[in-house]
C-alpha cells in the first residue's frame, strides 16, 4: 500500500520560515520523482517545486530563491524548506510522486498571517 504523509504545515507570520515533510512508503522511494504543489482557496493547483531521482531541483517563479526541496533517499522522505514566506503562499500543500504512476498525500495546510 503507497502511502504519502505530509507534515509540518500550520500558522506562520510573514517572513517567517517552515520546513514541510512528506513521508513515502510502498514505493521504491529513490526512483522516484517528488513534487510539491500547492492549492489555495479558489484556485486552481500549482506546481510548487520538484525534485528527480538524479537530484535535479526545479522551482516555480513565484518561489525562487525562497523554497529548496530536498530529498533523503535513504529515509524515503522529501522536504520543502520554506523561507522568507508571504501571504499568497497560503495553500493547501501537497506531496506527489511520479513513476510511472502518480501518487499523492493528503495535504497540510500553510497560512501566512500576521
Amino acid at each position: 500500500q503507497v502511502q504519502l504523509v505530509e507534515s509540518g504545515g500550520g500558522l506562520v507570520q510573514p517572513g517567517g520560515s517552515l520546513r514541510l515533510s512528506c513521508a513515502a512508503s510502498g514505493i521504491i522511494f529513490r526512483l522516484y520523482t517528488m513534487r510539491w504543489y500547492r492549492q489555495a482557496l479558489g484556485k486552481e493547483r500549482e506546481l510548487v517545486a520538484a525534485v528527480t531521482s538524479g537530484g535535479y531541483t526545479d522551482y516555480a517563479d513565484s518561489v525562487k530563491g525562497r523554497f529548496t526541496i530536498s530529498r533523503d533517499n535513504a529515509g524515503n522522505t522529501v522536504y520543502l524548506q520554506m523561507n522568507s514566506v508571504k501571504p499568497e503562499d497560503t495553500a493547501v500543500y501537497y506531496c506527489n510522486g511520479a513513476n510511472r504512476v502518480d501518487y499523492w498525500g493528503q495535504g497540510t495546510q500553510v497560512t501566512v498571517s500576521s
